[in-house]
């Protein structure tokens, strides 16, 4: 077989969630296929290092445009030029046109969800508005054209089936994402110092990995976290990573409690490899969103030893299991008494570890390369018996 894999993004600096399935993936299908032929497209950029070429995978940059035209036109004229025999389209989209069978992951619809007049009125950035706006008109295009859509649980799924009329595992399936081998209990003092100081992480903190996307329940959680150090004076401080100050100050107006500033650390963009010394030395992880198609971070958390609060909506109890506080986010007083659940019961708080460290090995990049594999597989199969 002849793979083509989309994976524009991964080339880029601060890469997010979905560059990283994207990159975990083909790390993974190189440890394992050492017989197919792969060609990996991506866009240049100054991260390229971060993948290298095998004896049957080739890294071929394309030049391409905005991310419309390199997906519309540039990918699936190389696709063919290559003579792949399977597109593989990682990033929630796809081309409209390509006579190559493709399989489309679809990490989510929340997109499809919500009404344009809803997407250009919500609290996300321009660039994540013109992405979502982009998806609603491509989606259902592409559901239609693909072979396969893949998610990444069965919640996801089921939205998925009910909203496009899908039935059946033939046309679409999940697999679980994983968690990174480099997502461990960090025990090594000079490594915590040394991310402590790089990203003036204070002593005592909760994690909280939160955007301006609505879903995120950025609000709620500083809701919760205004009103935890109401209630008890702690000194803990809420450690958020490359978020917008504006926006920052705009909820904590919505809130009534623009002083809680004070007790906010933004660290900027956080490098991958750091995260886990991050995860490490805080003592909740938060993430109590209000949708999410996975949540690969309460996995990193878990890996790390670090007790989560999620909640208990879509896919998150899913995920979780029983390894984590589960809570309403729709309630951020549920969120405060997690909290102090959490730092005032110590039996409690280690069978959260205990229970999550288990958790998160049932989850790996390996075994969601090798169910990548079998649909490969599959679908050339049935492509060629035609």
């Amino acid at each position: 077989m002849k793979i083509a894999i989309e994976a524009q993004r991964i080339f880029r600096k601060k890469k997010h969630g979905m560059d990283m399935v994207a990159l975990e993936l083909i790390k993974n299908l190189q440890l394992i296929d050492h017989k197919n032929e792969y060609f990996i497209f991506v866009k240049p950029d100054e991260d390229s290092a971060v993948l290298q070429e095998t004896s049957n995978f080739k890294i071929i940059e394309l030049n391409g445009g905005p991310y419309p035209t390199w997906e519309q036109i540039a990918l699936p004229k190389a696709a063919k030029q290559y003579g792949c025999d399977i597109l593989h389209c990682t990033s929630n989209t796809a081309p409209f046109f390509t006579d190559i069978p493709l399989i489309t992951i679809l990490h989510d619809i929340i997109y499809m969800e919500s009404s344009y007049l809803q997407i250009l009125k919500s609290s996300a950035s321009t660039y994540q508005k013109f992405g979502n706006i982009y998806r609603k008109l491509v989606v259902p295009r592409v559901v239609k054209n693909s072979k396969k859509v893949i998610t990444v649980s069965h919640f996801e799924k089921n939205r998925i089936g009910e909203f496009f009329g899908i039935k059946g595992d033939d046309k679409l399936d999940a697999i679980y994402n994983g968690v990174s081998e480099h997502f461990k209990p960090v025990t090594n003092s000079d490594e915590l110092k040394r991310v402590k100081e790089k990203y003036n992480l204070p002593d005592t903190y909760f994690f909280f990995l939160g955007n301006t996307d609505p879903k995120k329940n950025t609000i709620g959680t500083l809701k919760a976290f205004s009103d935890f150090l109401k209630q008890t004076g702690s000194n803990h401080k809420l450690v958020m990573l490359d978020y917008d100050k504006i926006e920052l100050n705009k909820l904590l107006a919505e809130i009534n409690d623009t002083n809680l500033i004070d007790n906010i650390v933004l660290t900027g963009y956080v490098v991958n490899t750091d995260l886990p010394a991050i995860y490490a030395q805080c003592d909740v992880f938060l993430y109590p969103s209000l949708r999410e198609s996975f949540g690969i971070p309460m996995l990193e958390a878990m890996s790390c030893n670090v007790p989560v609060i999620t909640s208990n909506t879509s896919s998150m109890p899913e995920v979780a299991g029983d390894a984590a506080h589960i809570v309403d986010p729709f309630k951020s007083e549920e969120i405060t008494q997690g909290i102090i659940k959490i730092l005032n019961d110590d039996a409690y708080r280690k069978l959260l570890c205990e229970k999550g460290l288990e958790r998160s090995k049932q989850f790996s990049w390996n075994n969601m390369a090798k169910a990548y594999l079998k649909q490969y597989e599959l679908i050339y199969s049935a492509h060629s018996k035609k």
